[in-house]
């Protein structure tokens, strides 16, 4: 059977763009996947496991080598051409997802990398839809609620992490006048809401972790608070919605915030993770200035676990609003779940896996 679509992946074999793959993995789509030379190994072994558990032909996955800092992505000029002349779908998923990122590699990575992909998809003829991924965090310091068609601001930013996805959102925002492009901002992204499975702890992770060492003594004292509400996603919500709204043309230059439309407050997160532990909640609720103030002091990270660069995730007064991406995903039957109901799926992961 001839293949009728031909995408373009940066950022395999990361977590995300794996699991990506393999929900868009078919006998009719050929894959054009992006990887970095030390990553080649992996890669291969990851497509091996797609092919079996999808039915797709492994010939229909292609690894081509390069890099998405260096001009036409560091491919040779054979990969460059066919790249050109035959993909349909880009999805832009590479990036640096470090929050104590230095500036100069950050910007090269998020910001020079996205250019010169954008560069490359500006040349595709048969290109039916650039799907950028970015982050809610472009909305830097701003302390409001942040609506999907917003991005240019002048509040600052925590990181380069942060600065870095803004200018590079900015840079594919421009492109929607001229080719058919969907941006993706998820919230932050955790494990599977059904098996649990993450390749990574971080986020949330800080909390369940610290929750599991002592938990019937460390539950007691809630971490949270009422004022801040922390917007997590589950990766499957994530993957579907992208794959979903890359087929939607109601999607075409939209922003779309991939996250949860109810989110927690911090408080009851916490209670939430030491339920699922313990089954019970906290007792005793710190003023939150003490826990920040705590979570900042030099002997806290050996303590908790919390590395200083993701305390102020923790008490963000920042909301985002999710109109855009209920009204498209409705028709899909894709929303996303209660934390609630997939806590402890996450929590049974990493007692499984203590380390990744």
């Amino acid at each position: 059977m001839s293949t009728t679509k031909k995408i373009f992946v940066t950022g395999f074999p990361g977590f995300l763009a794996g699991r990506l793959v393999e929900r868009l993995a078919g006998p009719d789509v050929e894959f054009f996947l992006l990887v970095q030379e030390q990553f080649f190994d992996k890669a291969m072994k990851d497509i091996a496991e797609i092919s079996e558990r999808t039915g797709t032909p492994a010939k229909n996955f292609a690894v081509i080598g390069g890099d998405i800092t260096e001009v036409d992505l560091g491919m040779n000029e054979a990969d460059v051409e066919t790249v050109i002349r035959e993909t349909t779908d880009v999805f832009h998923l590479a990036a640096i997802y470090d929050l104590a990122v230095e500036k100069e590699l950050a910007y090269k990575v998020n910001v020079k990398g996205t250019e010169y992909v954008s560069d490359l998809v500006r040349r595709m003829p048969k290109l039916h839809r650039y799907n950028y991924i970015s982050t809610c965090y472009v909305a830097g310091k701003r302390d409001d609620r942040i609506f999907e068609n917003e991005l240019e601001h002048d509040e600052g930013f925590r990181n380069y992490y942060e600065e870095t996805k803004y200018f590079a959102e900015l840079e594919v925002e421009a492109l929607k006048n001229e080719l058919p492009v969907t941006i993706f901002r998820p919230s932050v992204v955790c494990g599977d809401s059904k098996t649990g499975e993450t390749a990574k702890y971080d986020g949330i992770y800080y909390v369940i972790k610290f929750l599991l060492r002592f938990p019937e003594v460390f539950r007691l004292v809630n971490v949270g608070n009422e004022d801040v509400k922390l917007n997590l996603v589950p990766v499957d919500f994530v993957v579907e919605g992208m794959a979903a709204l890359s087929e939607d043309e109601n999607a075409v230059g939209k922003t779309v915030a991939l996250a949860d439309p109810k989110p927690l407050t911090t408080k009851a997160l916490c209670d939430s993770i030491a339920e699922s532990i313990t089954n019970k909640k906290s007792v005793i609720t710190p003023p939150a200035k003490v826990v920040e103030k705590f979570l900042k002091s030099s002997i806290s990270p050996s303590i908790t676990g919390l590395p200083h660069p993701g305390v102020p995730y923790f008490f963000i007064p920042q909301t985002y609003d999710t109109s855009v991406m209920e009204e498209l995903l409705e028709p899909h039957g894709v929303e996303c779940p209660r934390f609630e109901d997939y806590v402890k799926n996450l929590v049974a992961f990493v007692e499984a896996h203590p380390k990744l």
